[in-house]
Parts: C-alpha cells; sequence; structure tokens
C-alpha cells in the first residue's frame, strides 16, 4: 500500500509530485503488471506480438493462395501495411521503455555523472516537448476522419476549430468493411453505410502511439530525475555480443 508522504521534516513539493506521479505509474518503466503503468505495459507487448502474428499469418495464407490456387488475398497487402504501420508506431514508445533506441553515447561516456545527468535531462525534455507535438498532429490528422473538431493553433493547441470539414466518410481501398465496427455508420456517417472500412479505424493508433510516446517520455524524464538513470538510450547490444563472442574464443583457447 503506498501511503503519502508528510509535508513535515522537509518535505517538499518534488516528493508529493513524485508521490501523485508514482500512483498512475509514471515514475517507473518497470515491467510491472499493477496499475496503470502495468496496464500500459500489458497492453503495448499483447498488441506488438498479436501484430507480428497477424502480419505473418495473412502474408502466409496469402503466398498459399497465389501459390497453390493461382489467386490471392485481395485486401491482404492493405492489411498488411496498416499492421505495419501499427507495430512501427506502438514499437516507437515500447523501445523506449526498454531503452531500445538507436543513439550515440561516445560524448556522454566521457562527461562527469552531473553533466551527463543534465544533458540527459535536456534530451528527455526535448523528447518529450516533441512527442507533445507529434500527439497534437496526430490528433489533428485523425480527428476530422472520427467526426470530431482537431485543434486550432500552429504548434500548440489553442481551442478547437468547429468549422473544419469532417471526414468520417473517408474509407481505405481494399478492406472490406468489418462487423463490430457497424455502430460507427450511425455514430460518425450519419447513418450512410460503408463498404470499406472506414479510415478512423486503421488511424486510431495516430493518437493512440503518441499518447504512449509521450508517456514514455515523461517516465524517462522521472527516472533521470530520479537518479534512477543518466542517458535515454542503454542498450549495447552489439558491444555485448561481440563481448560474448570474445569470452567465447577465449575458452575456446583455454
Amino acid at each position: 500500500m503506498i501511503k503519502a508522504p508528510g509535508l513535515s521534516g522537509g518535505v517538499g513539493i518534488r516528493r508529493l509530485i513524485f508521490f501523485f506521479l508514482n500512483i498512475i505509474g509514471v515514475t517507473t518503466m518497470s515491467g510491472a503488471r499493477t496499475g496503470l503503468s502495468g496496464f500500459i505495459n500489458t497492453l503495448e507487448e499483447t498488441l506488438i506480438a498479436l501484430l507480428l502474428g497477424l502480419m505473418t499469418l495473412i502474408t502466409f495464407a496469402n503466398v498459399i493462395a497465389r501459390f497453390a490456387f493461382n489467386s490471392n488475398i485481395l485486401w491482404a497487402l492493405e492489411l498488411t501495411v496498416f499492421l505495419f504501420a501499427w507495430l512501427v508506431l506502438l514499437g516507437a514508445s515500447y523501445a523506449v521503455k526498454t531503452h531500445t533506441h538507436l543513439g550515440v553515447d561516445a560524448i556522454v561516456n566521457i562527461l562527469s555523472p552531473g553533466a551527463r545527468r543534465g544533458v540527459a535531462l535536456v534530451a528527455a525534455a526535448a523528447c518529450l516537448v516533441f512527442s507533445l507535438l507529434l500527439l497534437k498532429g496526430a490528433y489533428d490528422y485523425w480527428a476530422v476522419f472520427a467526426d470530431l473538431p482537431p485543434t486550432s493553433g500552429r504548434w500548440f493547441p489553442t481551442g478547437f476549430d468547429m468549422k473544419a470539414r469532417s471526414q468520417s466518410f473517408y474509407e481505405v481501398q481494399d478492406v472490406p468493411m468489418v462487423g463490430i465496427f457497424r455502430f460507427l455508420e450511425e455514430l460518425i456517417n450519419y447513418g450512410d453505410s460503408y463498404e470499406k472500412l472506414p479510415k478512423v479505424v486503421p488511424y486510431v493508433v495516430l493518437p493512440l502511439s503518441m499518447l504512449l510516446l509521450v508517456f514514455r517520455f515523461s517516465q524517462a524524464l522521472m527516472q533521470v530525475l530520479r537518479g534512477e538513470a543518466d542517458r535515454l538510450v542503454a542498450s549495447h547490444e552489439v558491444e555485448d555480443e561481440l563481448d560474448e563472442a570474445r569470452a567465447r574464443a577465449t575458452e575456446g583457447e583455454n
């Protein structure tokens, strides 16, 4: 059970902020399975695994249809492209969590611990601001397909543009309409039926993935503030593999 920190004895606003952020899971990127952070961890990993499985299954089925039955699944290519886009966009936030984004830390490694932490704070803050800008742009692009008003303002939202033209009737090219999404016809398409899948469905990954990216960079920033990390990129897979290869070679010589 989490206990709220008292405000006596020199405990200031910073600890209070950490307390509330810890409740909603923003201050940790561990593999916790409880709370908001645990739910998001499970959501990301489940979706990524499901997307990989569906891409493999659909591609395999299309290959069999082409070479065994001299036919093809018309919507397979477009759906695979959508699934791959989902995989990339959701994987971006997951890679922030696992510290597996590509990065160069040659200069960071020669800095003092204090300077290294300062550079990490600037980098995390810049990434957070950039992800917030991406979130605005992603929502604005998706909103018109969902019959929602996009935000006004060039860089930061200053309100909603109620005069924006709805594009909820736009459909994808090949993927047919799925029965579970029929409720969208009444909800956003004014009762008109869809023949193909409306674009609002595959494009929802844009604001969703950017929201997850904001969440993960917020966690990364809090990690640096708490002294739990001194950089955003902590993955050195190639170096680890080289060390393992050297170790095996040494064992073989002995």
